[in-house]
């Protein structure tokens, strides 16, 4: 897979949706990727990527930021409060805000920049005790405390059981985002962003099929 393979297969996930083409956002996931790929990806016109840790981001981005123009980061790892000053200086939007401590810390930090990335919320739909995320049944409150702390508010985000179909994970992100009044899904991965985008993400969070598999080592 490359990057061209994976933009038509969304345009034709997009259309056989009934979606305008380069209507979803796709993120390319380039966390623990060599640099050499990340530039591969740039230079052939790609804007918009996503990062799981701050630090990895923080040694990377700003050079490439001056390098390339129009570049977009999301921060798709989970958000350690201490870290947060350093992700709102460097993340353009953040997929997930999960827990009240967070929003609280996010909140100020806005406060006192005066702006702050987009936020989405994580929402755990599975209801994996591993797992990040708000619970199903708290959502709808803690997007009602997000508010009342002026946070801006894009959507909300998930990631599905690793074995579980994910279509209904999607629906179920879509209709509580419906409910709340939130136009921003992020959600589908390489393996399922078609069934995503048919579900109506905005946004989905592809890595190793654009970039080729990762090496941790």
């Amino acid at each position: 897979m490359s990057l061209a393979d994976i933009v038509g297969r969304l345009n034709a996930a997009e259309r056989a949706a009934g979606r305008a083409e380069g209507s979803v956002t796709l993120i390319a996931v380039s966390k623990v990727q060599p640099l050499e790929r990340v530039e591969a990806v740039l230079e052939a016109g790609h804007r918009v990527f996503g990062e799981n840790y701050v630090q990895e981001a923080a040694g990377k981005w700003p050079t490439l930021k001056e390098r390339f123009a129009g570049v977009s980061v999301h921060m798709i790892g989970p958000l350690q409060t201490n870290k947060a000053k350093a992700a709102v200086e460097l993340f353009d939007a953040i997929h997930t805000l999960d827990r009240p401590s967070l929003a609280q810390k996010l909140a100020r930090l806005a406060d006192a920049r005066g702006t702050c990335p987009e936020l989405f919320i994580q929402v755990n739909t599975g209801s994996e005790p591993q797992k990040a995320g708000v619970l199903p049944g708290d959502v709808d409150g803690f997007i009602v405390d997000c508010r009342g702390l002026g946070l801006p508010l894009s959507g909300l985000m998930c990631i599905p059981p690793e074995d579980a179909d994910s279509t209904p994970h999607f629906a179920m992100l879509a209709d509580m985002a419906e409910r709340n009044g939130l136009a921003g899904l992020s959600m589908g991965m390489s393996a399922d962003f078609e069934a995503a985008v048919a579900a109506g993400a905005t946004h989905v969070r592809v890595g190793s099929a654009i970039f080729g598999a990762r090496d941790y080592h």
